[in-house]
């Protein structure tokens, strides 16, 4: 369906702007080249953010803006 419609807008163009799509089509693939595109994200490390962030010791201390409610 994409390609379709892909094709229908290019058709439309007038020529001088058709030119314009291929080059810019080349650029896209030459950019990409030695890319792998059907990767959605990157492979998540795990524990590559350990030592990043302390926590302080009173972490789980109740806080003073709730003490009415406990």
């Amino acid at each position: 369906m994409t390609e379709k419609l892909i094709l229908q807008e290019i058709y439309a163009l007038p020529e001088n702007l058709k030119m314009e799509v291929l080059h810019y089509v080349m650029f896209l693939k030459q950019e990409n080249a030695g890319k792998k595109v059907d990767k959605p994200f990157n492979k998540r490390i795990f524990g590559i953010s350990k030592g990043k962030y302390k926590l302080s010791s009173d972490f789980d201390a109740p806080l003073e803006d709730f003490k009415e409610y406990i």
